[in-house]
């Protein structure tokens, strides 16, 4: 079991910060043909990613929302994220030709949806959690005075350090 962290943490990143959310929708249940592949493809492009320190991913998030799954994808760098996107060596490329050929079968039977974002700035709080999302990205800190609020934690900008914070 993970352990809580009963302090008020928050991430300490400095650098290019890209949160990307990648989702499936399965409209046609029945269809396991359709979905299945696509639904098990992401698995095996988070190992290969996961397994290359240089490819830019720092952390995963899964959840299941009222549409079906969504991963959230912290990366630093958009350029190394849309480079794995279009790499033909990647686990990727394949996949991707694989759903657009399956999809072709039924159209509408399943659905692939994403969202980048590029954030100048990020403010986080957990308490009473495990460490997760950015700070299990990047690194989780104590909370400490001047940033003890929300307000105060946004406005310290792109980069935080764990010495400012303390």
């Amino acid at each position: 079991m993970a352990t809580i962290m009963s302090k008020r943490m928050t991430h300490d990143y400095s650098g290019e910060l890209v949160v990307f959310l990648i989702g499936m929708r399965v409209n046609k249940p029945w269809r396991v043909d359709l979905w299945w592949p696509a639904f098990t493809a992401m698995p095996r492009m988070l190992r290969e990613l996961m397994s290359d320190p240089d490819s830019g991913l720092m952390g995963v998030r899964f959840s299941m929302g009222g549409d079906g799954p969504v991963i959230v994808q912290y990366w630093n760098s958009l350029d190394k994220l849309y480079a794995y996107a279009s790499d033909r060596t990647s686990a990727h490329r394949p996949a991707w030709a694989a759903f657009n050929r399956h999809v072709r079968k039924a159209p509408g039977a399943v659905g692939i949806w994403h969202e980048t974002f590029v954030t100048e700035r990020a403010e986080t709080m957990y308490v009473g959690m495990p460490v997760t999302g950015l700070a299990a990205a990047t690194s989780a800190v104590e909370v400490g005075r001047p940033h003890d609020t929300a307000a105060a934690r946004a406005r310290d900008g792109e980069t935080r350090s764990a010495d400012r914070l303390g």
